[in-house]
């Protein structure tokens, strides 16, 4: 890593809470030497399980202890109003006043982005974050947001979304001009609802590698590098995938369980059926980002598991090293300078937006 890097991990996020959250984040900070984690949420039942892990006292590992959870299906309005002390809230305080590099939550989704936008605020030029994150594909990796923190937005929005992915992808891979396509029902220009036709006409006029329109069948195919859609589509799409992934390992595990022949393939085909079940499963691409932030906002699945949370500290980590926030925004100026005449701003933010 070559620096401390301090993550604020939302202790209590998630489905199950410390189990799942305790666990993963010291999966990766036993391999980081220069990692610093601050666990925060309720102190006995965090101190409780590093004392199941078995887990020395260290100084670089800190608990900061609050009186409040969040819970995954509260009204992120609530949350706001009466949730200042709460592990998620208290966590994006660390972040913002520089204790912490970035934080990882299993948490709300809406409440996430909600105290996120409202603590943190945002890049100049963006009005809402985006949650963005990697979709394994036929030659690798492509991006999609956003994938739930707006259930519904403007077609200023989703060219914001399409600067912000393509920044984060240049930035995080070094692709110098990453391709860009607007998830749509159809590749036909005259296809798709008004939003994102003009949207699809604000990509024209930029300088973005804007390749047009993607169907739904072609997101795993590796032909663009960011896909981008509003959030309530790219929820569906993430969960459709991911229930998919389960769905092919259910029928493959059956197929090689029926006879005592398919077995016998089954432990011969054991290495490849095992690079196949990583590639296809998604705690392996855990780890969405809160994309626009002055801040690294790293989002967790709900129902991940160890492994799945590790990975969404990965994430946090690989971002502070970058400086994704400060590259990400001397892009966006520089991208957005030229349209701010043409395209209308808009900061409330919906505090119902989607849930965890």
């Amino acid at each position: 890593m070559g620096r401390q890097v301090t993550i604020a991990i939302d202790a209590m996020g998630g489905d199950i809470g410390p189990a799942v959250t305790v666990a993963g984040a010291l999966d990766v900070w036993r391999i980081n030497p220069d990692l610093v984690l601050i666990f925060v949420g309720d102190e006995t039942a965090i101190r409780t399980e590093l004392a199941r892990l078995k887990m020395p006292a260290n100084d670089r590992i800190r608990v900061r202890h609050t009186s409040q959870v969040v819970g995954m299906d509260e009204s992120p309005s609530k949350a706001l109003r009466s949730k200042r002390d709460s592990s998620l809230r208290v966590a994006i305080d660390l972040v913002r006043d520089d204790a912490a590099d970035a934080i990882v939550s299993a948490g709300n989704t809406g409440a996430l982005m909600v105290f996120s936008w409202m603590v943190l605020k945002m890049i100049p030029h963006i009005d809402r974050p985006a949650i963005i994150t990697r979709m394994p594909t036929l030659s690798g990796w492509t991006y999609m947001l956003d994938l739930g923190a707006n259930a519904d937005c403007s077609e200023e929005h989703l060219y914001q979304f399409a600067v912000m992915g393509s920044a984060l992808v240049q930035q995080a891979h070094g692709i110098d001009r990453p391709t860009v396509a607007l998830l749509n029902i159809g590749s036909e220009e005259v296809k798709g609802i008004e939003k994102v036709k003009k949207a699809a006409q604000l990509l024209r006029q930029s300088d973005l590698n804007y390749v047009g329109y993607i169907e739904g069948n072609q997101i795993f195919s590796g032909h663009v590098n960011v896909v981008v859609c509003d959030g309530f589509v790219g929820n569906v799409s993430l969960k459709t995938s991911e229930g998919v992934a389960k769905l092919l390992g259910s029928f493959i595990k059956a197929a090689f369980s029926k006879s005592w022949y398919g077995k016998l393939a089954a432990l011969i085909s054991y290495p490849v059926l095992s690079r196949l079940r990583a590639q296809m499963d998604p705690r392996e691409y855990n780890g969405a980002t809160l994309v626009g932030l002055q801040g690294i906002v790293v989002k967790s699945h709900g129902g991940t598991d160890i492994l799945g949370f590790a990975n969404a500290v990965k994430v946090a980590v690989l971002e502070v090293e970058h400086a994704l926030p400060k590259r990400i925004e001397d892009q966006i100026v520089a991208a957005m300078a030229g349209f701010n005449s043409d395209i209308k701003t808009n900061d409330h933010l919906d505090t119902e937006v989607t849930g965890s």
